[in-house]
């Protein structure tokens, strides 16, 4: 198991060294992962297929695979060196298509809700949120093992100006205020952690969603947007879109609409860069059945 010292020296690896060398060793890493992660890899192989059908090669899936450890590589090496970055660093390597959106529900007061995938490098997105218009961002995360790493994980975030949330009994509570504050929530929505979301069609294959995106827009009454942070040259690009959250029926009924086209939204933005889709856990029932293990829920 990855230790806690394992990652800060990582983290000071990545800080101290030139970009190019730390994403040079960083594929160095990924390609010893993507060999000796056998889960994680067949979950990568089982996603691609997903996104490309039946009919991508062999070679061209082994090639994909790669670059899908490789991109997770880059994550870590982004993330772990904003800390350091200036505000105008930050500013020049961050282009985005649809912020006007955020941007309005901040100007009406507002906050909003951003739903997202394990997709690109969405951590440099909330920095900049944070850094450069200097919005309220708050976000949740899963718990981590063993609870050093985890502990690391929300010291690192918090210190790019989040507000982080651990998922937990009062995450929702939390989550909801933020939203009525005027913070900009994002909540990785593309994997249902609990086994209780949200059944929808994602990629042709019955699955759950996390409600929770759908049900904070909702209650806070604020705009509810999808988003994807791709990997683009030596920084990211974000685009964002927004979801009509206009009531029209029971408030369950209504979210679970809305979860059904965030899953449909997720695939758009999924399939203009598979192999920055960083989803290396079970997420569909088969995924469990192909590794032999129990669903969340079950």
């Amino acid at each position: 198991m990855v230790g806690t010292r394992t990652y800060r020296l990582g983290a000071s690896l990545a800080r101290r060294v030139p970009r190019r060398v730390a994403l040079a060793a960083s594929r160095g890493l990924a390609l010893g992962a993507a060999q000796t992660s056998r889960d994680r890899k067949i979950i990568v192989e089982r996603n691609l297929r997903r996104v490309y059908g039946d009919s991508i090669s062999s070679m061209a899936l082994r090639r994909k695979v790669q670059q899908t450890f490789e991109s997770y590589a880059r994550y870590y090496v982004d993330s772990f060196r904003l800390p350091d970055m200036s505000r105008r660093e930050v500013d020049d390597g961050f282009s985005h298509d649809g912020f006007e959106h955020i941007e309005r529900a901040h100007e009406n007061g507002q906050g909003c809700v951003v739903a997202l995938p394990h997709l690109g490098g969405w951590e440099w997105a909330a920095f900049w949120l944070a850094l450069v218009p200097r919005y309220q961002v708050t976000a949740v995360v899963e718990p981590l093992e063993p609870p050093e790493i985890f502990e690391w994980f929300l010291d690192f975030r918090r210190s790019l100006g989040m507000n982080i949330v651990p998922l937990g009994p009062d995450a929702g509570t939390e989550v909801l205020r933020a939203a009525r504050e005027g913070h900009v929530v994002c909540l990785i929505s593309d994997r249902d952690l609990t086994g209780d979301g949200i059944e929808v069609n994602f990629f042709g294959e019955t699955t759950k969603l996390p409600a929770g995106a759908a049900m904070v827009a909702l209650r806070a009454g604020v705009p509810l947007l999808t988003a994807a942070v791709y990997f683009r040259g030596d920084g990211v690009h974000g685009v964002a879109k927004p979801l009509d959250t206009t009531r029209m029926g029971r408030f369950s009924s209504d979210v679970e609409r809305l979860t059904g086209e965030i899953a449909t939204s997720f695939e758009g933005l999924i399939r203009q860069a598979p192999e920055q889709w960083h989803l290396m856990q079970p997420n569909w029932p088969s995924d469990y059945d192909a590794l032999g293990i129990e669903p969340p829920g079950r």
